[in-house]
This record gives C-alpha cells, structure tokens and sequence, in this order.
C-alpha cells in the first residue's frame, strides 16, 4: 500500500483544450478517495494519468514516495477496474485471474493461493472454470475486481466500475466494494458521476468542474457545507435550492418574502441563499417568521414527499412527511443555522459566525 500525491497536475491535449489545470490532492495510505463530478469534468482523465494511461502535461504525481511521471503503467504498482470489465472472453474466470500474474512471472503455486483467496472473498470460486459469457454484469464485474485484487497492488483505480449494472445490483456492489476496500485496507480512487455512490463510498470526496477541484472533504462536510453553488446543486437528492436573494441590512428578501436577520455577513445586496429540501418544515406557529411559496405538484417517494413549489418564478423543494397536510399555499419555517449564502457572481460560499433568523 502507499499514499498518492497530486501536485500541480494539468492535462492539455493538443490544440490547447485543457482538460484539467492544477490538481492537487494528497491520498493517504488507505485511503477511499471518490472523484465525482458530471460528464466531462477530468474525473477519468485524471484518473487515467495516475494510471499512466495519459501523459500529465504540468505538476508531479508520487505513489509512495517514487514520482511515476514518465513510469510504464505496469511499473506503477497499480490495479485498474474498468466499467467494461475487460476480461478475455476465450480465457476461463481462472486463467483471466491469472493471466497478469503469469505475465510477472508469479510462481505457479503463489498464482493459485491468490486466486483462490480472492475467489473466496468474492464468492466466485464456483465459476472458476467458466468463460465470462458464461456470467451476469455483477459476476463478471467481481471477476474484474478479482483480478485487481490478485495483483496485491499499492493502490486500486476505480473507473465508473458500476455504470453498466442495472440500479438494484448497484447497491449491492458498490456495498461490497466498500467493505472490500476496508477489509484490504488498500489505498483507492474511485471515479464516478453518480453522487449518491460517491457519498455512500467515499472517506473523502473530490468534487471536479471543469477540470478543476471545487471541494475536497468527507461526504457529510461536502453535503452540509457545499463551498459553492455549483457542488450545492450536484450534491445531494434533490438538489439544495438556491434561490436569489437580497439582502438590506438585516432584512433578507427572497422573492416576496422577507426574513428579519441577525448576522454576521461580510456583504449586502444580491446574493444567493441555499436551503436543503429537508431543512424546510411546514410551520405550525402562526407567528412564526417564515417562507410562503405556492405548491406546483408532488413527488411521492413513499417514505418521503417532495413539494415542489414556486416563490414567483423561482423553484422551492420540500421534502416532508407523507403525513403532513398539504396545501395550495405552503409556509415553512426556516432552520436560521442551516442556511447557505453564496455571492451571485462568482458562486463561492460566503462565510459568516452566525446567521440567525429572528422572529
């Protein structure tokens, strides 16, 4: 196992298209590290040049403490999953466990222990002898892990490894890439657009746009204190509202609406203001200071509601209790903590000591 250290790192293809500019990232040995971002962000491409697959233009990559700039991927000590599988369909389940291991000159037995341990861990020894025509997406993607495993390598590389399974087998294996990765305690990067996964996966998130870092930190950080409203809206289900906002002093208007404030904000006039959808409760106090937004429509989830409503032309996500009553005309009471301010124009978070709502 070894920590990975990003440096400066860019990518620029030719014709000048930069795909990524100035990564740096430290990944602890150990470590579950997710690069999550939408189509297009670099989240592969930087991936890739840990690999060795694509050529870093600027900046330092270490795996341990060797820079592996100019290193042949087969050099780096590292083991890749694809989303594709990428196993030899003439070759059986065993042989496309061994085949690398043959290629390093692995003693025949030592070859044998490994695949058999890790056939055990994954519950594949009963297809050992199969060709992977012979497998389902999920039986075929744990092949694929296999072989990562059976190299025994300093870090696993993860590129979106569950893309192509149907929604139910993906819960399970992203919890069974979990619990492998804790119980190998093998220094990881996983690359996916999927936020739920990257949550539900991640010791730490990375948060790409546009081939830069938006945010770096654990997945209830990244959720609870988005640093812009870019990684508000892309994380989390729904997404955070973010409505525009003025604010006078200590009067905050959001539409027509206009909230009393104590705060201690480094800015007045335009801004934007972030609200979770289940930070917004219905409020029963009718002196309560609160938001009214009309109701669109409804979303239901089962063990949760989504009101949909409008303040003007603006969108406005609840999500409640399918116990609570609804009504054309929606009041929620506001969590003064629990409100984000980011400035309009650039999209940053502004940082404040308190913010409170006062009645």
């Amino acid at each position: 196992m070894a920590s990975i250290t990003l440096e400066n790192i860019a990518k620029v293809y030719p014709g000048g298209t930069r795909a990524v500019s100035d990564i740096n990232l430290d990944i602890a040995d150990g470590e579950f590290i997710v690069l999550v971002g939408p189509s297009g962000c670099g989240k592969s491409t930087l991936l890739r040049m840990v690999a060795g697959l694509e050529t870093i233009s600027d900046g330092q990559a270490r795996i341990g403490d060797k820079t592996v700039n100019t290193v042949e991927p087969a050099d780096r000590d590292i083991a890749m999953v694809f989303q594709n599988y990428a196993l030899y369909p003439h070759m059986s389940v065993y042989n496309n466990l061994a085949y690398g291991l043959k290629n390093r000159k692995t003693p025949k037995n030592e070859i044998d222990r490994r695949i058999r341990a890790a056939a055990k861990m994954l519950e594949i020894e009963q297809y050992l002898e199969r060709k992977p025509r012979a497998l389902s997406g999920g039986q075929r993607q744990r092949v694929a892990m296999g072989r990562a495993i059976v190299r025994e390598p300093k870090a696993f590389l993860f590129d979106e490894p569950l893309s192509n399974l149907d929604a139910k087998l993906r819960v399970s294996m992203r919890g069974e890439i979990k619990h492998l990765q804790k119980r190998l305690g093998t220094t990881s990067i996983y690359v996916t657009h999927d936020q739920l996964e990257a949550m539900t996966l991640a010791d730490r998130l990375v948060v790409l746009n546009a081939g830069r870092i938006e945010q770096i930190g654990t997945p209830l950080e990244v959720y609870h204190k988005p640093a812009s409203t870019f990684v508000a809206n892309f994380i989390g289900s729904p997404a955070m509202n973010l409505l525009s906002a003025e604010l006078n002093g200590d009067r905050l208007a959001v539409g027509y609406n206009v909230l009393d404030m104590t705060r201690d904000l480094p800015v007045d006039g335009l801004l934007t203001v972030g609200i979770r959808a289940e930070d917004l409760q219905v409020a029963e106090d009718p002196a309560a200071q609160t938001i009214t937004a009309k109701l669109d429509y409804v979303e239901e989830l089962g063990a949760t509601r989504l009101a949909h409503c409008l303040i003007g032309e603006q969108s406005l996500t609840a999500a409640l209790s399918p116990a609570i009553p609804l009504s054309d005309e929606m009041r929620f009471s506001i969590d003064p903590a629990k409100l984000h301010f980011y400035d309009r124009e650039t999209g940053k978070r502004i940082h404040s000591r308190s913010a409170t709502v006062t009645a």
